[in-house]
């Protein structure tokens, strides 16, 4: 540039250059259309499907990788039904131990070397191996066999009905052989917890942590060649710093942002706000195995007294909804027609007017596990103290608190559920079954053996709509036996660019975005 040139005629154009640039700035800031950033909070802990449960790990896992099955989409929308993904079909034996898959014969891992049924028991067997958290969705004792390169057999112990649900779930993803072949001696551990080897629509090209994940797209993936050339996901610990590049065009998706900030970004022109139905639950034990909690006209009276609507609009922002049952909406199985408790004074009093052993005093475990619990808690003890019973909060330590309830030594206790397959099991058996009161998943120590029965025959077929007709047979008598009080399920929200179209939510796949669908 000739610095000589300094005449008062050229000063005119160049603040008129200066004024240009600073109005086109923001669309330099907006990430170009072949590409995807995405805000997130936290590196992931680890990227080896056999050991994640963490859904910030699934961000990239997730889409990395291919598994038997995959979750349809219908209408548009996220379903928890699920269809085929590496396998073509397959056929279940009329005892429903033995499932036979077969496999699509042009899949490919993201180095070119073909899926096969050997892939899938190999995966399989490292799963059941390693034995951490996703491992525990799937039966114990479980054979897999390679038939033939592209058929696999599975051999259950005892008949599970969701075993095919399982498999939709991230700790089922199929791992290239060649990749645990070369890393033999600890069975791929240290080189899958920072790298993909799946045949995904994407695979890691690079990790630097604190900083970013890059995705490329896999060159030998087999379905629609996705739009995206490049998927970065950026470290962005700070939720305000996170809205902020969202608003300047920085980044096209923000996840993991507080209720306050989703308020500010509803209010800008260029982002979209979403809200979905989650799976994530809360809901009150009362404790139905001692008095005084096991007389049924109390816990009605309880259900009754809580102030489910004030809960969601005042403690949530109304970011939720009541639930009607176990069941959630949004999980097939849902009944929308069951019946639902309500705030309704008198009808607890009524209630409470039945029970022969009224107590004076109750008492609710709470921890500082989770922010909402607390105003739940003050709720419920505010609501029952018009009835005439007090109700003694005692706040612990989350492991004190789950040591007692495993023990049943409480009468009101709270906690949050979301459910590892998308099948109503992980509510109503897990809930409801008699052999599982305590910790494993029973904390109302419930019992009727007349549920039980419909549970046990809900698990022993494959047919899903007689499934659903024995879970919402036994959902009608635990509502109306207040097992529980169902409080809410908790919309999961996540705010992005409006040029980002194609975004499919599941609610089994919260902070997991269908990239290879999406598009601007």
């Amino acid at each position: 540039m000739n610095m000589s040139r300094t005449s008062f005629t050229g000063f005119r154009p160049l603040l008129l250059a200066v004024a240009l640039a600073a109005a086109i700035a923001p669309a330099y800031a907006a990430v170009p259309k072949d590409m995807l950033v995405i805000g997130k909070a936290a590196d992931p802990q680890t990227l080896d499907p056999a050991v994640t449960i963490d859904n910030n790990d699934w961000t990239v896992t997730y889409p990395a990788y291919q598994r038997l099955v995959k979750y349809k989409t219908q209408d548009g929308k996220g379903s928890t039904d699920v269809e085929g993904d590496l396998a073509e079909s397959w056929q279940v034996s009329d005892d429903g131990k033995t499932w036979t898959f077969s496999l699509h014969k042009n899949m490919q891992f993201d180095d070119g070397t073909p899926v096969t049924a050997e892939a899938v028991k190999l995966s399989f067997e490292r799963l059941m191996r390693i034995k951490q958290g996703p491992s525990e969705a799937f039966p114990s004792g479980l054979k897999i066999e390679a038939v033939d390169p592209a058929t696999v057999r599975f051999i259950l112990p005892d008949s599970f009905a969701p075993f095919l649900h399982t498999l939709a779930n991230d700790g089922a993803s199929i791992v290239n052989p060649a990749v645990l072949k070369a890393n033999a001696a600890d069975d791929a551990r240290a080189w899958l917890a920072e790298h993909t080897a799946g045949s995904g629509a994407y695979m890691l090209q690079r990790w630097q942590k604190g900083q970013q994940l890059v995705l490329v797209p896999n060159p030998h993936f087999s379905g629609t060649k996705p739009t995206f050339k490049r998927v970065t996901v950026k470290i962005i610990g700070e939720s305000a710093a996170r809205r902020l590049q969202l608003t300047k065009g920085d980044l096209d998706i923000a996840d993991a942002l507080p209720v306050d900030q989703f308020a500010a970004l509803k209010k800008q022109d260029s982002v979209a706000v979403y809200d979905y139905p989650a799976l994530r639950v809360t809901y009150l034990y009362l404790n139905n195995s001692k008095a005084p909690m096991n007389q049924v006209d109390l816990r009605r009276a309880v259900s009754w007294a809580t102030d489910y609507q004030g809960m969601v609009n005042g403690i949530l922002g109304g970011n939720g909804k009541q639930m009607r049952g176990p069941i959630p909406d949004g999980m097939w199985g849902f009944d929308p027609s069951a019946m639902q408790y309500s705030l309704d004074m008198d009808k607890a009093k009524a209630a409470l007017a039945n029970v022969a052993d009224k107590p004076k005093t109750l008492s609710f475990l709470y921890s500082d596990n989770d922010p909402n619990w607390e105003p739940i808690a003050l709720s419920t003890q505010a609501n029952l103290q018009t009835l005439g019973i007090q109700v003694k909060l005692e706040k612990l330590a989350n492991a004190t608190m789950r040591e007692r309830i495993g023990k049943g030594d409480y009468d009101i206790a709270i906690g949050n559920w979301s459910p590892d397959f998308a099948d109503p099991y992980m509510f109503m058996n897990y809930w409801f079954e008699s052999d599982k009161k305590g910790l494993p998943g029973n904390r109302s120590f419930y019992a009727n053996p007349q549920v039980d029965a419909l549970l046990k025959q809900a698990v022993a077929t494959t047919d899903q709509t007689e499934r659903a007709r024995d879970y919402q047979a036994a959902q009608k008598t635990v509502i109306d036996e207040a097992a529980y009080v169902y409080l809410f399920q908790k919309n999961y929200q996540v705010a992005m660019n409006k040029e980002v179209k194609g975004f499919v939510f599941n609610p089994m796949l919260e902070q997991i975005f269908n990239i290879a669908d999406m598009h601007k």
